[in-house]
């Protein structure tokens, strides 16, 4: 596992489980087709088939591409229980899970935009 060197806000996020302000990242309103990756060891987790607008201020998925792409673990700081969402490659923090959201899950993964890396679906087109 290749582990890339992590910028400051990278680094608080994704090692020092902070989180980033709501409605600021870079990929809560991106609309285009392709994955989204750890942006520490590049593990494909999310497809944006399962990204919907949450409302919550975070890029926020129905589903994980595959189970075991991601781990779970109970998180009761800030006075709160929640889940916590980690990747299952290299344990980075990503963000939580909440029990609320679209069929066919009833799920929300709300994850940091800063955790995550967007690889855009690049089909060949076909000459005509």
């Amino acid at each position: 596992m290749k582990i890339k060197k992590l910028t400051t806000e990278q680094y608080k996020v994704l090692r020092e489980k902070a989180t980033e302000p709501p409605f600021s990242g870079k990929l809560l309103h991106n609309t285009k087709t392709g994955m989204y990756k750890c942006t520490a060891c590049g593990e494909v987790l999310f497809s944006s088939k399962e990204k919907y607008e949450s409302g919550s201020g975070w890029p926020s998925f129905y589903d994980v591409i595959e189970k075991g792409r991601i781990e779970l673990e109970e998180d009761t700081s800030h006075g709160m229980v929640r889940t916590e969402v980690k990747c299952g490659n290299c344990g980075s923090h990503l963000g939580h899970l909440f029990d609320v959201g679209p069929m066919p899950t009833g799920q929300t993964y709300c994850i940091n935009s800063t955790a995550l890396e967007f690889e855009e679906d690049r089909k060949e087109k076909k000459p005509s």
